[in-house]
């Protein structure tokens, strides 16, 4: 009699688990699928690619038949996790009527709110799954099953709170399974509230510490880059991930890698679903031997046949160093973890060791090359360049910024042709007229152009000169653009046209009030009209009542 069979499981599945190569039953197999099969509540303290899955996926394909509605759920904390379990509950059901189907975010939700009507068995994230209950496109009412997989990493992760709204969304009659690799005091008090007598079941890691071994190289930073490469081309026929600790980092590092001709690929949650999946697809065929991710990678995903794992980044938890760590040196392989430290590093180091109580044993630097690395982009926020950046587009009109130097001039035309124009925009020494430089048109400033000072005042120079080569005075007998001293309307001498003042031509006060005659007496003002204006089609209005002194024309009759 198969294993498989003494544990309780019936000859269909265990058919089907001989046809993939599974004929022995891991630890937590042993001990969780006669529970299961039992009907209890388990509590499994387990890492992943212990073989959990088939542990708690026992129950639910000898005890779920096809429906057509949600009998079983499944949570789990990442995508990558929850397409792996859909795949692996797909592959046990092969010859049970069972529909899978697997809900995260990132792709259309309009397909998986087509396929949860008919679907028996759903995996999915607790984000995504809580949006369906909202949107009630999800029932759980007649859910019987409910399996929490990754519980620590899913609160790390921030879904406590999203956990509990759908565990109560569930019927209360249920059974639930719960794995974690290890087991925190929220999580104690989830399984104390949400769970009915459960049974523990804990096993040994997966990881043999005799077969993995633990170095360290303290490197400066800047020649932290050159270590790595040196490093992954002396091992370029292996396996490999390499962890950072931010996805900017992650992409950093692939890209330089990539164009050293190392075949590396980036994984973080900033990829949409489709490219996550096509990445881990060829690293598990080996299509790409350097795997960059963040800790996304680390838990949940069981990437078989990974040698050397490599720290280029120390993570902040010492609890996500083990998870990195667990990545090799699985089912009785050796395996090989390397940190790469930095000053910046020392203080995470430290608190691993002493936490962990892990051995981790220093090398010393081998003798590498210094490679040029090309720099991350980092925004420099509303700063921005005041050189030839915008400058060297040639003729901007008057939508460039505004420069402030004083020998600089701008405006249309090129470089060069600005660089040789001495007018200085903005002169604030000088209490003459003032003109943006921006403005178009031409420039006013403080000297003329035989580069002598020019004044506005009374004690003007008589030999300097204006724009017109002509002598320019502002003293008692000329217009002056501004005379407080008067009522009379004053104009801006910068505008164009004639300028205004308080004064006559023949130096007399001007009076605005009532207009007078030549001899001084006032009179009624008169409307000089041209002959034009008294034809018919005149613009202007013509009484034909009134005479050409005012006077009201009378009309005598002609008998």
């Amino acid at each position: 009699m198969n294993k498989f069979e003494k544990l309780g499981l019936s000859p269909e599945v265990v058919s089907v688990l001989s046809n993939i190569n599974i004929t022995e039953p891991t630890e937590i197999q042993e001990k969780a699928i006669p529970l299961a099969l039992q009907g209890h509540d388990i509590i499994g303290g387990s890492a992943t690619g212990s073989g959990k899955t088939l542990a708690f996926a026992s129950a639910l394909l000898e005890k779920i038949t096809s429906n057509e509605f949600v009998q079983a759920m499944v949570l789990t904390p990442t995508r990558e996790l929850a397409d792996q379990v859909a795949t692996s509950i797909r592959n046990f059901a092969k010859n049970k009527k069972l529909k899978t189907i697997a809900v995260y975010g990132g792709v259309d939700i309009q397909q998986q709110i087509r396929k949860i009507r008919n679907a028996d068995i759903l995996i999915g994230t607790p984000g995504r799954v809580l949006d369906h209950l909202n949107r009630q496109t999800l029932k759980t009412d007649k859910v019987s099953f409910l399996v929490l997989d990754e519980v620590d990493r899913m609160f790390d992760m921030g879904f406590q709170r999203d956990v509990e709204k759908i565990i109560q969304q569930c019927p209360t009659k249920r059974q639930t399974m719960l794995f974690s690799a290890t087991i925190s005091p929220d999580i104690d008090y989830l399984t104390k509230k949400h769970t009915k007598n459960a049974k523990t079941v804990s096993v040994q890691p997966n990881v043999d510490p005799k077969k993995l071994k633990q170095i360290f190289y303290d490197v400066d930073t800047n020649k932290k880059f050159s270590l790595l490469v040196h490093l992954l081309k002396e091992d370029k026929d292996h396996h490999t991930m390499v962890f950072c600790s931010t996805r900017r980092n992650s992409d950093f590092v692939a890209d330089n890698l990539f164009k050293l001709g190392i075949k590396a690929k980036a994984i973080h949650g900033g990829l949409v679903q489709n490219k996550r999946t096509r990445i881990i697809n060829e690293f598990q065929k080996k299509e790409v031997n350097v795997l960059i991710c963040t800790d996304v990678a680390a838990r949940g995903l069981d990437i078989k046949g990974v040698s050397h794992v490599y720290n280029y980044d120390l993570p902040r938890e010492t609890k996500d160093y083990i998870h990195r760590i667990g990545r090799t040196a699985r089912a009785g392989k050796e395996g090989i973890a390397i940190n790469i430290l930095s000053s910046r590093d020392y203080e995470s180091f430290s608190d691993i060791v002493n936490r962990e109580a892990v051995t981790i044993t220093k090398v010393e630097l081998p003798i590498f090359p210094k490679i040029m690395i090309k720099r991350m982009n980092t925004p420099r926020g509303n700063s921005f360049n005041r050189g030839s950046s915008f400058r060297s587009q040639g003729n901007r009109g008057n939508s460039g910024p505004r420069s402030f130097g004083r020998n600089n001039s701008q405006g249309k035309g090129s470089s060069s042709s600005r660089r040789t124009n001495n007018s200085r925009s903005f002169s604030r020494n000088n209490s003459g007229p003032r003109r943006d430089s921006s403005s178009s048109g031409r420039r006013f400033s403080s000297r003329s152009r035989d580069n002598k000072p020019r004044s506005f005042g009374n004690n003007r120079d008589s030999n300097s000169r204006s724009f017109g080569n002509k002598p320019r005075s502002f003293g008692k007998d000329s217009r002056k653009p501004f005379n407080r001293d008067n009522s009379g309307p004053r104009r801006d001498s910068s505008s164009s046209g004639r300028r205004f003042s308080s004064r006559s031509r023949d130096d007399k006060p001007r009076s605005f009030n009532k207009p007078r005659n030549n001899s001084g007496e006032n009179e009624r003002p008169r409307r000089n009209f041209k002959s034009s204006d008294r034809r018919t089609n005149s613009k202007r209005p013509f009484n034909k009542s009134r005479n050409d002194s005012g006077k009201k024309r009378t009309f005598k009759r002609r008998d």
